[in-house]
């Protein structure tokens, strides 16, 4: 294991990737956990901090810890020693806890339990996703791989553009046709960002509001798709979520 280690992640250049990555997890995992024992009232768990009355939520937590990881991170400058590590798991805990509350930010209101909290838990499971392909040796639209072995002449910087332009121009059809996550990690992975543009949009993204007229074919189609397998997917993923942070309140 630890040789696996050495040889995958320190001699490779990503153990603060690591660390931050593991942090992230972590501290989801904990928050989540402290919320929920907030919400059932559990006697032997501490409770909200609320100084004065004021209860001060966890995002404000994440930003400080956020600063103080990143400058940190800014000012090592050995990637594998001790502190470049201690940072990026220091930047990782803030990440989680701002992006927990992200939909609190976002409306600037209290919707941690309500069904527009899911938003938060979507947006740390894409995050957790996203930095995993990194960690597993991915680059987005394949960047690494397209200089490897270049001469870094004018006629294939032209190419490598053309590629990555390409390549996410492919992924941003998909993002506009609602495919969220068939876009995103289609910018490591080429073949699924193809696959999301030339497919059909989503009834209610961007693109299909659009291009599709009212009572068309390609509307009448699209909204098959929605309920046949778009519908059941999205349903699996409320129930991962909700066993994961918890249901939202009815109210």
């Amino acid at each position: 294991m630890a040789q696996w280690f050495t040889r995958e992640i320190s001699d490779t250049g990503r153990l603060r990737l690591f660390c931050f990555f593991v942090a992230f997890i972590a501290a989801f995992a904990f928050i989540r956990f402290s919320v929920r024992m907030i919400r059932r009232q559990a006697r032997w768990w501490p409770g909200n901090v609320a100084p004065g009355g004021q209860h001060v939520h966890h995002v404000v937590f994440g930003l400080v810890f956020m600063c103080v990881g990143g400058v940190g991170g800014l000012a090592i400058t050995e990637d594998s020693s001790g502190w470049a590590a201690a940072s990026a798991a220091l930047f990782g805990i803030g990440m989680a806890l701002v992006l927990d509350e992200f939909a609190l930010v976002l409306h600037l209101k209290d919707v941690y339990w309500s069904e527009q909290g899911r938003l938060s838990v979507e947006v740390v499971f894409i995050t957790v996703a996203l930095c995993g392909l990194l960690l597993l040796g991915l680059r987005p639209l394949g960047v690494d791989d397209l200089f490897q072995g270049g001469d870094n002449s004018s006629g294939d910087l032209w190419n490598v553009a053309a590629v990555l332009l390409f390549d996410l121009g492919l992924s941003v059809i998909a993002l506009l046709k609602g495919k969220i996550w068939t876009g995103l990690i289609g910018l490591f992975i080429g073949v699924l960002a193809l696959v999301g543009a030339i497919r059909l949009a989503r009834p209610n993204s961007l693109w299909a509001r659009r291009r599709y007229a009212p009572g068309s074919r390609k509307e009448r189609r699209a909204q098959i798709r929605e309920r046949r397998y778009r519908q059941p997917l999205e349903r699996l993923g409320t129930t991962l979520g909700d066993l994961v942070a918890g249901r939202p309140s009815k109210s």
